[in-house]
C-alpha cells in the first residue's frame, strides 16, 4: 500500500533518503496498516502482545546500539563519530526508560528481558543490521539502521493525527507520546543528512546495496509487528 501522508514538518528528506523510501515500496506503507499498530493507537491491543513486543524490542535495541557503535568506528569526522556514539547510548537510555516503565506495569524485569529468547524476526533483524554495520560500506551501514527511527517517527505523527490527542488513561500513552515527540525530528534531520553524505561519497554499487539494505530493514519492521501480533516463537 502507499503510506499515508505524514507532514515530516520537523525534518527535511534529502534525495538519497527519498530514494531509499521509494525503494522500500509497499514494505514502508504496510506498517501503517498493520493491526498491531492500529490497536496500539486505539488502545485495544491486548497486554500480552504488547508485553511480548516490548521485551523483543528491548533486545532489538541492544543490537541497534551495537550497530550504531560499530558505525561510529568507521566515521572519519569526530563530530559524526560522536553522533553515532550518542545514538548508541540513546537507544539504551531513552527507549530503555520506556521499556522499564512498561516492565513495571506489565510485570517483567531487566533480568527477564536478558533471559528472553530472541524471536526469529528479532534475530534476523539483528543479524542483518549488525552485518551491514560491520561488513558493508558506510552508506549501506547507515541505510540498514535508518528505517527503524524514521518509520517510528512517521508512525508517531500518523497515529497522533489519527487519534487527535492522547488520553491520560490510554494504556499506551507513553509509547505514543515518545514516538510523536518533536525531539525525534532533530534526530532524523541529522541521521538523514549523514546518510546523504555517505551516499555522495560512495560509488554506484555501494548505493545500490544501501537501497537493498534499507528495503530489507523496512520489511523486517513490518515483520516485527507481525511477530508480536502472532506471539511468534520458533516452530521447532
Amino acid at each position: 500500500m502507499t503510506p499515508p501522508a505524514t507532514p515530516n514538518a520537523a525534518f527535511d528528506v534529502p534525495p538519497f533518503a527519498q530514494a531509499c523510501k521509494e525503494a522500500a515500496g509497499s514494505a514502508w506503507g504496510a506498517s501503517f496498516d498493520h493491526p498491531f499498530v492500529l490497536a496500539i493507537a486505539d488502545g485495544t491491543l491486548p497486554a500480552d502482545r504488547f508485553r511480548f513486543y516490548q521485551m523483543q524490542d528491548a533486545r532489538y535495541l541492544e543490537s541497534f546500539s551495537d550497530a550504531a557503535a560499530s558505525i561510529s568506528l568507521r566515521c572519519p569526522d569526530p563530530v559524526d563519530k560522536l553522533w553515532f556514539i550518542d545514538a548508541a547510548r540513546l537507544a539504551l537510555v531513552v527507549e530503555g526508560d520506556l521499556h522499564a516503565g512498561y516492565g513495571r506495569k506489565l510485570g517483567y524485569t531487566p533480568a527477564d528481558v536478558a533471559a528472553v529468547e530472541l524471536g526469529p524476526v528479532t534475530r534476523a533483524y539483528r543479524d542483518h543490521m549488525v552485518a551491514a554495520a560491520q561488513g558493508g560500506s558506510l552508506v549501506e551501514a547507515i541505510a540498514a539502521l535508518t528505517p527503524c527511527p524514521w518509520l517510528y517517527t512517521d508512525l508517531g505523527e500518523y497515529l497522533l493525527g489519527r487519534i487527535g490527542t492522547i488520553a491520560e488513561d490510554h494504556p499506551y500513552a507513553d509509547w505514543l507520546a515518545l514516538y510523536s515527540s518533536a525531539d525525534f525530528g532533530d534526530y532524523m534531520q541529522r541521521l538523514l543528512a549523514l546518510l546523504q553524505r555517505a551516499a555522495e561519497a560512495a560509488d554506484g554499487s555501494a548505493r545500490e546495496r544501501a537501497l537493498e539494505a534499507f528495503h530489507t530493514s523496512a520489511r523486517l519492521e513490518w515483520m516485527f509487528w507481525e511477530q508480536a501480533w502472532q506471539l511468534e516463537a520458533w516452530p521447532v
